[in-house]
Formats: structure tokens, sequence, C-alpha cells
């Protein structure tokens, strides 16, 4: 079988693009779950580059179960939890007691996880690209 860690690691670049087209757009629920899946797409082919298998949605814990073969910064780890934290809330109302996720997220969320997507992207890409 083919090894798509390519296939992978374009659709994250994708998704940040579309992270900022839902910033500039004010949209700033979707550019933080943007953010979120740009970053677990690279993660994912970072592991499918290694020949590896990876499973869930947690970027902290897809990240730290690098941790044994790559060195892993603080901060990439703080980038990750912050994403982690977008991946249900900005989708459904539920999340909160009233109102719909639209209601809750500003533009210095939205900036603040396209910047902790790109770190990661850019950690990802420099693994694949040694």
């Amino acid at each position: 079988m083919a090894n798509r860690y390519d296939d992978w690691f374009r659709q994250a670049a994708a998704d940040l693009r579309h992270a900022r087209n839902a910033l500039d757009d004010q949209d700033f629920e979707w550019s933080c779950f943007a953010s979120h899946q740009a970053a677990e797409k690279a993660l994912k082919a970072l592991f499918l580059y290694g020949g590896r298998e990876a499973w869930g949605h947690t970027l902290s814990a897809l990240l730290g179960s690098l941790k044994a073969d790559l060195e892993i910064t603080d901060n990439l780890i703080e980038c990750s939890k912050v994403l982690d934290k977008h991946y249900i809330p900005t989708r459904y109302p539920n999340g909160f007691d009233s109102g719909a996720p639209t209601d809750f997220y500003t533009r210095a969320e939205g900036e603040v996880a396209i910047d902790c997507a790109k770190r990661i992207i850019e950690f990802c890409h420099h693994q694949i690209r040694r």
C-alpha cells in the first residue's frame, strides 16, 4: 500500500488556508477548528512518513507519543493544548450553557490558533524534509 503522507500534508496546508480565510470572514470559531484540523493532519502526515499509524484527535497526545523519537519543545506542546480546546466547542452549541459557538470565539483566538497550527506544520515539515 502506498504511503500517503504527502496527501495528508497537502491537506494540512489547505486547512491552514481555510483557517486564514475563515478569520478574514470573521468566522472565528471555524478559523480555530480549521487550525486544529491543519495541525492534526500535519501530525498524521508525520506519523505516516515514519511508517506509523496515528489514531485520535488529541494533538497533545499525538505529539507526546512522538517524544521518544523526536525533540518536542514545550512551546509545541502548549500550542497543541491550545488547539485541542478547539476540537469540539467550536462546532457544537451544547459546548456552552447558552448561545452558539459563533457567539464566543474572537479574532484574537483565531490568530493564536493559526499561529499554533503554523508552528506544528512547520515542525512536521522540517521532520519530513530533513
